[in-house]
């Protein structure tokens, strides 16, 4: 496995200014998997997920990704224990409009009330008074999509975001949002294993691929979740470039999105502090042509 020494991660690791004016490091955490199982209630070892959260700061990653869901609660929780007051530049981006009832189990809620609630809840959690980052977890097919979209405008205005993202969108509804507010950020799934007609919420492969071409041309992060396969990405290209550069898959496939596009803002989460310094080593590697060629996926 490559290592990189913590001090090297700031010179390694490109930065883009979400929105304009938060600089972030092309490789962020996503703090979803340090809850329990299921994505449910607290985890196994709380000093665990404390070290790993205060680690990945340590390391240099100024992007701690999470979502009200995550627990419920207990993600945002988590992340304001470990690292409450925020070390400057350090920015939490959270995300409202999907509810759970159990585990691995979720249900959109787009209503304008309950994302109104929703993010009071996170301010509370998390010790802010404004998000930096507010993303709709997932379009609620029982709401009408703009409704949603303009109470996170309302709440802009508020003073209670500073920007808004999306996730798991097709482009028509990017577009749909910006009509109502800026959209600096957009999180569907995203990985070297994506192609073909799978769905995910309501998003297919084929349509992410148009968003992250989208995102790439106006200049919106593109946060790819599931950027890691959830530890799947074991393909025999994969592995043979892995082999030659003396790293992980893992470490090339977080390689592979970093050369995608200069838009792209992996969020790899773990909540393992081994893993979670594998996947930070991975800002030192930058593909050949012919290694980034040998990986592509395209839409079948």
């Amino acid at each position: 496995m490559r290592t990189m020494p913590e001090q090297t991660f700031a010179d390694a690791v490109s930065t883009f200014a979400i929105g304009g004016d938060l600089n972030v490091k092309r490789l962020g955490f996503g703090a979803m998997r340090i809850t329990g199982q299921g994505i449910w209630g607290p985890p196994a070892d709380h000093d665990n997920a404390l070290a790993v959260l205060r680690r990945a700061v340590e390391l240099g990653v100024n992007l701690i990704d999470t979502a009200d869901s995550y627990g419920p609660d207990v993600s945002e929780e988590l992340i304001a224990e470990a690292l409450y007051p925020y070390a400057p530049g350090v920015i939490v981006a959270t995300k409202g409009g999907q509810t759970r009832s159990g585990p691995d189990k979720w249900t959109p809620n787009g209503q304008p009330a309950h994302l109104r609630t929703a993010l009071d809840g996170s301010l509370k959690r998390l010790r802010l008074e404004r998000i930096d980052i507010y993303q709709l977890h997932r379009p609620d097919p029982k709401v009408p999509f703009e409704e949603s979209v303009l109470v996170l405008a309302e709440l802009q205005r508020a003073g209670k975001i500073r920007h808004v993202g999306l996730s798991n969108v097709s482009v028509a509804q990017i577009e749909s949002a910006r009509k109502i507010v800026p959209v600096v950020s957009v999180q569907n799934r995203f990985n070297n294993a994506t192609g073909g007609s799978a769905v995910f919420n309501g998003v297919t492969d084929a349509e992410t691929l148009a968003v992250v071409e989208y995102c790439t041309r106006e200049g919106i992060a593109f946060f790819p979740w599931g950027p890691l396969a959830a530890g799947k990405l074991s393909s025999e290209r994969i592995s043979a470039v892995a082999e030659r550069r003396g790293a992980t898959p893992n470490q090339i496939a977080l390689a592979w999105l970093l050369r995608r596009s200069p838009v792209i803002v992996p969020i790899p989460g773990t909540a393992s502090l081994a893993h979670l310094e594998e996947n930070v080593a991975a800002g030192a590697i930058e593909l050949t042509d012919d290694e980034f060629a040998s990986l592509a996926v395209t839409a079948e």
